[in-house]
């Protein structure tokens, strides 16, 4: 697994519709990728976001930086919508696994 957290905030005076719009799109392009397992995003009690990517491996994640669609959104995205933000991403994390629920 290739794992990729974007912790971002958002800039005060973000057009809202636009942010959605061009979000909505990139999980849509995102979730059609080889390689893709999942995303999922978390707002914290300061605005501040922390998105979650999974990939099958490092091959795969490169793959979605480089498609042309999401290059754009990421330009618009320092340009229009972010604050500021910090990727982090890294092959084989370590993981750990708790849960209550029973297996078959």
């Amino acid at each position: 697994m290739f794992l990729v957290v974007f912790r971002n905030r958002k800039r005060a005076d973000i057009d809202h519709a636009a942010y959605g719009a061009a979000s909505d799109l990139m999980e849509e392009l995102a979730q059609r990728q080889p390689g893709f397992i999942s995303f999922k995003s978390y707002v914290s009690h300061d605005d501040e976001v922390i998105a979650l990517s999974e990939w099958e491996d490092e091959n795969a994640a490169l793959a979605w930086r480089r498609v042309a669609e999401h290059s754009a959104v990421q330009s618009r995205g320092r340009s229009e919508f972010y604050e500021d933000y910090t990727l982090f991403a890294c092959k084989h994390p370590r993981v750990h696994r708790f849960s209550r629920k029973e297996g078959p």
